[in-house]
């Protein structure tokens, strides 16, 4: 069991905005909930060849949620001067391409366009570098900082000297799939380590640098998740808006979901992705419910659900936009902070698994889907909290950097007529006496 305690100061105000890209040099993906979010490729060269240089590579990751999951990152590029990659550790290129020539047969690769990915971190010694050899998985920036990167170092040939290097231009990168676009490969300061603890400052040759932003629009064309709700003090139960993922498949012949795991065709088994049939046809479903209202305190469980036959979630994480993270919040069963927004009154919170223990979201079985849940107990603010037009409902959700389908504010659980939500009503106080006066004159009488 796991307690984070959550706080922050400042007045309520509910705001929402939409994520958006401008169209610059490069697509430029903005998200108000992660304003300094991208991934950062970094080339830094530290030794001269006769004939061409040695570099190390580093792939950052500035976005505070979004990970890099399974299979992992690959990224490539287009040499501009017939450069080939004579040896690599820590990552390799995909194709070796044409090395027949004489004075570089037996070089790493020598395409014009090479695609790099990750070692397996069960790599032999001699293959690795520093930070490498993670299968391609980075962290969320978040999470676990010290695993946000990853590097790999290579040493390129067939130049005729240092006065001669050009970066490599259209740099792609997948992470693990489609959605980033990457600005120009351009020279910047070169990059300052330390050495010596720190007495001693090291600098490299030259860098060259390139960012990658996200966008969400070019990755899915629906959405990846959604989110359902309900409530203690009202029995309806929001669920997740019709196709919000999708839709059920007009033609019979397209299998695109299954009502019971024993009807897979044989010929479906090896397809990445078999979702259970639903009305919303999410393989994640985010469910917040709001559990007890005490008199500092309120109770809300959160539990993730998958619906995919195929897929577990490896190191998921979920982000909530509510106003009520402003007090005091403990969170059970998973780790929690608080992430800074910009232009947001509300508070966003990022909440992942436990390590060993619910990191991962199970995929679904014949009996039952692969859930998460934990309880969030929040302290109240007198002059803020309501149950009142679903305030205590989120704002938004985000599952593993996706942002989840909401449903439409008139359709969230509504208060009882005539229900307070800040007290009980003084008329159940009066009952509550008189019938304790007349059971204690009935005593005894």
């Amino acid at each position: 069991m796991n307690h984070l305690m959550l706080q922050t100061d400042g007045t309520t105000q509910l705001r929402t905005a939409v994520s958006g890209c401008q169209h610059s040099v490069f697509l430029d993906c903005y998200d108000p909930l992660d304003p300094n979010g991208n991934i950062t490729v970094t080339f830094d060269i530290h030794d001269w060849r006769s004939d061409g240089y040695a570099a190390r590579v580093t792939i950052q990751n500035f976005y505070q949620y979004r990970h890099v999951d399974r299979p992992g990152w690959n990224i490539g590029w287009l040499w501009t001067k017939e450069e080939i990659i004579w040896s690599m550790f820590g990552a390799f290129a995909t194709k070796q391409g044409d090395c027949s020539s004489v004075k570089y047969r037996g070089a790493h690769s020598c395409m014009p366009n090479p695609v790099i990915v990750d070692l397996m971190p069960d790599a032999p010694p001699v293959n690795m570098s520093e930070n490498c050899c993670r299968g391609g998985l980075i962290s969320a920036r978040a999470i676990d900082p010290l695993r946000s990167f990853s590097s790999f170092e290579m040493t390129v040939v067939n130049l005729d000297g240092n006065s001669t290097v050009y970066p490599p231009a259209n740099l792609t990168l997948w992470a693990p799939g489609p959605g980033y676009t990457c600005g120009p490969v351009v020279e910047t300061t070169p990059t300052v380590s330390s050495d010596f603890g720190g007495r001693r400052q090291v600098q490299v040759y030259k860098t060259w640098k390139s960012t990658c932003t996200y966008s969400t629009f070019l990755a899915n064309k629906t959405p990846g998740c959604c989110v359902s709700l309900s409530t203690f003090y009202n029995p309806q139960v929001t669920a997740c808006p019709d196709c919000s993922c999708g839709c059920r498949d007009a033609d019979k012949s397209t299998v695109s979901c299954v009502s019971e795991v024993d009807s897979f065709p044989l010929s479906d088994v090896e397809k990445a992705d078999i979702v259970q049939c639903t009305d919303h046809m999410c393989p994640v479903r985010v469910h917040w419910h709001v559990k007890n209202n005490y008199m500092d305190h309120w109770r809300v469980k959160m539990t993730i659900s998958n619906y995919n036959y195929k897929k577990n979630y490896l190191d998921w994480n979920v982000l909530v936009q509510h106003p009520g993270f402003k007090q005091n919040s403990t969170t059970f069963s998973f780790n929690s902070t608080l992430l800074p927004a910009a232009g947001f009154a509300d508070e966003v919170a990022l909440f992942w698994g436990l390590q060993a223990y619910n990191n991962e979201l199970p995929q679904a079985d014949q009996r039952q889907l692969g859930s998460v849940s934990t309880e969030i107990l929040f302290e109240k603010d007198s002059g803020m909290f309501t149950l009142r037009n679903g305030w205590a409902l989120p704002r938004r959700i985000y599952f593993s950097g996706e942002e989840c389908a909401m449903p439409l504010p008139d359709t969230f659980p509504a208060l009882p007529n005539g229900s307070s939500c800040t007290k009980t009503p003084r008329y159940l106080f009066l009952l509550l006496l008189t019938y304790l006066t007349f059971k204690s004159l009935a005593s005894f009488l």
